[in-house]
């Protein structure tokens, strides 16, 4: 009884929790594989496996152009989110000027309102900036883009500027003496050791860009130029259980690019968020 007490619990919890978190993915598998495709008929092993609905979400749906606007959009935008950040993490870090301190609690108090706030002046912008270049506004990926670009870079510089705090200062100085430049300083010296943190914000910046369904429904009309997220809500919201089986095959393909992602930055992610984390 001591042992099921110290061990037994322990890995009935860890059971139940790894069940708990298995259960739905193999539900959207289960419901991809069956040819029917109705969410009524979905069963946990499915009668009659098949992979009629993944060719079906390519031949009645967009879904290859929806999957080639979320990579472009979500690694472009993570990629500049994450060297803008860097520049302005490295700034708040390392340099003193008038209005440091203020700048830093404005981007605190930025990321405390949510986005869906500032939606109504965001279209009124959007609208002004099509009437005036087309190419960057509504139904386009690069205006999508810098929308994305500027609600990421606040929360990615506090982070950053977290991790920038614990590189120390003898290194900076070090190389100054040596007559390097901010610049040298910055690319050869910080970015090498604040590499963690890096992978870590630009993984989230990543995942949450392609996951993102509001700004993108409400700026993105056009078939051609939906995002993953706006596409496969499509699926369901107008036929309701009638695609269901396809939106779970869409749903399995969207999230490769995740786990891939993930699975390559894995080793990052411990050590950036809690080294990250220490410093405010």
């Amino acid at each position: 009884m001591t042992w099921f007490s110290r061990v037994g619990w322990r890995h009935l919890v860890a059971l139940l929790a790894v069940a708990f978190s298995l259960f739905p993915i193999l539900f959207v598998v289960s419901a991809a594989l069956n040819p029917v495709g109705t969410l009524s008929s979905t069963e946990l092993v499915p009668t009659g496996a098949s992979l009629t609905n993944f060719g079906e979400l390519f031949s009645r749906t967009a879904f290859g152009r929806w999957f080639v606007n979320s990579l472009l959009i979500a690694g472009v935008s993570a990629a500049a989110a994450v060297f803008l950040s860097a520049l302005a993490a490295y700034a708040f870090s390392r340099m003193r000027f008038t209005g440091r301190r203020v700048g830093l609690l404005a981007l605190l108090l930025v990321q405390m309102f949510p986005q869906f706030l500032a939606i109504v002046a965001i279209f009124l912008i959007f609208t002004t900036v099509t009437d005036l270049w087309p190419g960057i506004g509504f139904n386009t990926p690069w205006g999508l883009l810098l929308l994305y670009l500027g609600t990421a870079l606040g929360v990615n510089t506090w982070l950053m500027k977290g991790f920038f705090d614990t590189v120390p200062r003898e290194l900076d100085e070090s190389a100054t003496m040596d007559g390097a430049t901010h610049a040298q300083i910055f690319f050869r010296i910080m970015l090498p050791l604040v590499s963690p943190i890096l992978a870590v914000t630009g993984l989230l910046a990543f995942i949450g860009t392609i996951n993102e369904f509001l700004i993108a429904n409400v700026f993105l009309t056009d078939t051609g130029s939906k995002t993953l997220s706006v596409g496969m809500w499509g699926l369901v919201a107008g036929e309701r259980n009638n695609n269901f089986g396809i939106f779970c095959a869409g749903t399995l393909l969207t999230a490769v690019p995740t786990v891939l992602v993930f699975q390559y930055l894995q080793r990052y992610i411990v050590s950036g968020l809690t080294s990250g984390a220490v410093k405010g």
